[in-house]
């Protein structure tokens, strides 16, 4: 395998990608939302203690469902504000926090095959003297490794934010937390790699970034239901959950990656016209 040549095709992709305000934009601003303005506004209501007695009440039926071990972890805790933030930094961000590397992936990777059709620069890439094979491993790691990189940055940056901006009323570091740790090492390279897995698929096929990147949104599914299912109670992000979730998303990566390996033929992009 000529890793030159792949690690020569994944640097121009993300030179090309940080000269775009388009892509970069969404990979700015989504994290900065997310993982910085977020949780210091959830930490300055905790503080007040209307805000936080009354959040606790509306949750009381929820935290009441919790694993013992988590229901422990709440419940530790002395004050209102402590309580809130444990449930809203700890447990309710955790799903939201995937929404990172799934949106930079899932950004990218419509910029792969369709935004070298817009650049006019796809016919030369395709007639790059390496195999099939070589050349769908570099579009991939081409996102996979910015999506990876984003969503451990975005990881760092939310346990310094919250750390630092919930220590008056937390009194120590309360993060992270074994499974956040899990979160950012296990599931976000696997949920990373699915989007790749669909995106090569959907981009390859579609004239546009914009195209590409509409049909690969339905890809953030999967994690609204997370999100809608943790507020619902039906789900809760505990370790084990994190370990069984990381361990589902690779396996169905691998048939991911199966089917793009067997589908991805440059003659067939070619004579489709993308």
């Amino acid at each position: 395998m000529n890793w030159n040549a792949i690690w020569a095709i994944v640097g121009k992709d993300i030179m090309v990608v940080r000269r775009s305000k388009a892509v970069m934009l969404p990979i700015i601003l989504v994290p900065l939302l997310l993982l910085v303005i977020a949780p210091v506004a959830i930490i300055f209501a905790a503080q007040n203690e209307t805000a936080a007695r009354d959040t606790l009440e509306e949750m009381n039926r929820f935290i009441e469902q919790m694993p013992a071990g988590m229901r422990e972890a709440v419940d530790a805790r002395e004050t209102d504000a402590e309580k809130m933030i444990v449930m809203m930094i700890i447990y309710m961000m955790a799903p939201l926090y995937l929404i990172v590397p799934l949106l930079v992936a899932t950004v990218m990777a419509a910029d792969s095959f369709a935004g070298e059709k817009e650049r006019k620069t796809l016919e030369a890439l395709l007639y790059a003297p390496m195999p099939d094979r070589e050349l769908l491993i570099a579009k991939i790691l081409s996102s996979w490794i910015p999506a990876v990189s984003v969503g451990l940055i975005g990881f760092i940056a939310y346990g310094l934010t919250v750390n630092v901006v919930a220590w008056p009323v937390m009194g120590e570091i309360f993060f992270p937390t074994g499974m956040w740790i899990l979160l950012a090492l296990w599931v976000t390279p696997a949920i990373a790699a699915m989007a790749q897995g669909v995106m090569v698929l959907v981009s390859s096929r579609v004239s546009t970034f914009q195209e590409a990147y509409q049909l690969g949104g339905m890809i953030v599914l999967p994690v609204v239901l997370l999100i809608v299912g943790q507020a619902a109670g039906v789900v809760y992000f505990s370790l084990w959950l994190v370990v069984l979730l990381g361990a589902v998303i690779w396996i169905v990566n691998a048939f991911l990656f199966k089917l793009a390996a067997d589908r991805f033929q440059r003659e067939r992009l070619l004579l489709s016209g993308i």
